[in-house]
């Protein structure tokens, strides 16, 4: 594993943003401390501000980086991408959806992604409780933490996502498939996340993180989310490769599980909108 350089930062005063720029990740890339890659060369795409309007430039360049178009829940095709926001279909949704268990199925057959966590389940969700749902919907509702309201950006309105019990959230890809049929396991050539209240920096203390695998379970490569003390900020971090070599991404979001106070050196951080490669067969 082979240590990469420090990145500088550079500021956009007109967003009051920091973005940090795309870079190749091989031994001479320059990409921010503390992120690791075993030296094969790839693309990286990360920002951090304080909106979604801060973001957007970088997410959008990303999107073309994985190509056109976004395939949306048609069967497995040779090229585009894919993209899952958690909204269910409308920015109105304000509905709190719960999957209890450590496996998200709901995604497999349709975009390609399995969703696991060493934690009791997974939550898509606005911010601020429903105080008509009972128990509570939200996140402030679920985990009990009425804070969790004012902290949390959505990217795209308006639901976010988390894992229940844990930090951890791997994702595997497969093939999708028509309904009925039987997806295989696949490969895609980036993934990119977006996530909101990134407040620690330090490689030791993070508060988010994504590492990558081939489909040997090798690491590819592991990079820290850019962070931006403050509530309410929003991050983004990706990367793409020129074939198809990623098999599963493990997740980091927050240095805790969600449900505790996000002060002191605690980092509580939620997901939203993921990006990633058309899924290919395994050859």
């Amino acid at each position: 594993m082979k240590k990469l350089m420090p990145v500088a930062l550079a500021i956009l005063l007109t967003l009051s943003a920091f973005t940090l720029p795309s870079a190749l990740g091989s031994a001479q890339a320059r990409q921010a401390k503390g992120n690791t890659s075993e030296g094969e060369d790839f693309a990286v795409f990360q920002a951090i501000g304080p909106s979604a309007a801060s973001i957007q430039d970088t997410v959008n360049a990303y999107r073309v980086a994985l190509g056109d178009p976004n395939n949306g829940n048609a069967p497995g095709q040779p090229s585009g991408r894919r993209e899952i926001n958690w909204d269910g279909g409308s920015t109105t949704n304000l509905n709190t959806v719960v999957t209890v268990g450590s496996t998200l199925t709901n995604f497999q057959s349709t975009r390609g992604a399995l969703f696991t966590t060493p934690g009791t389940g997974f939550v898509q969700a606005p911010a601020s409780a429903d105080r008509v749902q009972f128990p509570p919907g939200g996140l402030a509702g679920l985990f009990n933490n009425p804070t969790y309201g004012n902290i949390f950006t959505p990217f795209s309105d308006s639901r976010l996502f988390s894992a229940i019990g844990s930090n951890i959230t791997d994702v595997t890809f497969f093939v999708p498939v028509a309904p009925g049929g039987s997806s295989e396991p696949a490969t895609v050539t980036g993934f990119g996340a977006v996530f909101t209240d990134v407040d620690k920096r330090g490689n030791g203390n993070a508060g988010a993180r994504i590492e990558y695998f081939d489909a040997d379970g090798d690491l590819l490569c592991s990079s820290i989310v850019p962070a931006l003390p403050g509530d309410g900020s929003l991050s983004f971090f990706g990367i793409v490769f020129d074939a198809a070599r990623i098999a599963r991404v493990r997740i980091t979001s927050g240095n805790v599980a969600p449900g505790t106070d996000d002060r002191g050196r605690r980092d509580v951080v939620m997901m939203d909108d993921f990006l990633y490669g058309e899924p290919q067969p395994l050859p």
